[in-house]
């Protein structure tokens, strides 16, 4: 592989893939606080119905990840699919502005997703290959990223709510849509640019996923499902904010700083799993989880629910880094696309059932139950973790 230059100690490439995340990540989560309101205010959705399309709409990229993963082995390709999957999910935002009822929306929404199930994989392979052995670095830095465009996004929100306050509660959740795209372009020409493939300098052509046969993957895949049951989409934190009382501007600031924790940590980690064993911890991970959800399980106050939203976002800074570096290395020459792609399917696929379980209970009985079976679940991945 040709040597190519660092920035900030990082290869090029995946620097150039950060920046792209971040633009693309800014894009998604200047609507993702107004989603939950948008449903339930101007769609009219229901509870149960709202966690369900939260969670149909999480898990519909699932069903890409591991094809086009193994389509970017196979070919040795990977930036068609990641700028493939990046136009999609940009479009798909911008055509929300013109949504006008719940399948619309759905539709927009798992468009959105398709996109992100063609471009994931791909694109977390792309990041191994360019890393020389520094996969959790790499990953690290571009959570970190990825998840400080997370931090931008509401903010941006925030501030187009306050500027846009004199229009109608419909009309500014369109126009927000609308703005939404234009970061989502910039990531584009840098993709198309900028961003170099590597997948054909891999010398072993793909005849049979050899790593996916390994026991421990199979069975660390089967404690990923479990832990995954408790995975819960970010909506239901902002429901638990809206049921304290707060509003939508206010959520917006708490699913900020719950990113901008996300973001802190992120690199941190991904540097320290370099020096440590990955799966102890993912298994930090997994009890973060748990703490989180109890937290905001019982929370009644502000000080409970902030510690619930740093507990949140140092659970996803764990979880959204560590085992994808883990599964790059575990995959042989050549695999890295369709095993990064098994694990993401495995979460997508499991995304699902958490959400829909989780908007049943709050249906049933309240949130607090949503949030305890999230926290038992965890847990029992943490148990079952150590015994693989």
């Amino acid at each position: 592989m040709e040597k190519e230059r660092k920035v900030l100690g990082i290869s090029w490439n995946v620097f150039l893939l950060g920046i792209v995340s971040f633009l693309n990540d800014m894009s998604s989560e200047m609507i993702a606080p107004i989603v939950p309101a948008y449903l339930t205010e101007v769609l009219k959705v229901g509870k149960l119905a709202g966690g369900s399309i939260m969670g149909l709409i999480e898990s519909a990229s699932s069903l890409f990840k591991v094809l086009f993963g193994y389509f970017s082995d196979r070919f040795r390709k990977r930036k068609v699919f990641v700028f493939t999957g990046y136009a999609l999910s940009t479009l798909s935002k911008g055509l929300l502005a013109f949504s006008r009822g719940p399948l619309d929306f759905l539709a927009l929404r798992l468009l959105d997703r398709t996109g992100k199930g063609i471009r994931t994989a791909p694109r977390d392979a792309l990041i191994a290959e360019s890393s020389n052995g520094k996969t959790g670095k790499s990953f690290g830095f571009h959570r970190m990223m990825d998840t400080l465009g997370a931090v931008a996004g509401p903010l941006v929100a925030v501030l187009l709510i306050g500027l846009l306050s004199y229009l109608p509660r419909e009309t500014l959740y369109r126009r927000i849509f609308l703005l939404s795209a234009v970061p989502g372009l910039l990531s584009l020409v840098i993709i198309a640019l900028f961003v170099k493939d590597r997948g054909g300098e891999v010398k072993k052509k793909i005849t049979a996923i050899s790593s996916l046969r390994s026991r421990s993957l199979q069975l660390f895949l089967a404690v990923v499902a479990i832990g995954t049951l408790g995975r819960y989409s970010y909506a239901f934190t902002l429901w638990k904010a809206e049921e304290l009382g707060y509003t939508v501007l206010q959520g917006s600031a708490f699913y900020a700083l719950f990113n901008l924790i996300y973001a802190l940590s992120a690199y941190p980690i991904g540097v320290y799993s370099d020096r440590v064993s990955k799966k102890a911890l993912i298994g930090v991970g997994f009890l973060l989880s748990a703490l989180a959800s109890l937290c905001f399980a019982f929370a009644k106050d502000l000080t409970v629910l902030l510690l619930a939203f740093v507990l949140y976002g140092l659970y996803m800074a764990v979880m959204d880094t560590v085992p994808r570096a883990y599964m790059a290395e575990l995959a042989g020459e050549g695999e890295k696309g369709t095993v990064i792609g098994a694990y993401h399917t495995v979460v997508g696929v499991f995304a699902f059932p958490a959400s829909l379980i989780a908007g049943y209970l709050w249906s049933a009985y309240s949130l607090t139950y949503s949030f305890l079976f999230a926290s038992a679940m965890a847990f029992l991945a943490f148990i079952l973790l150590q015994f693989d």
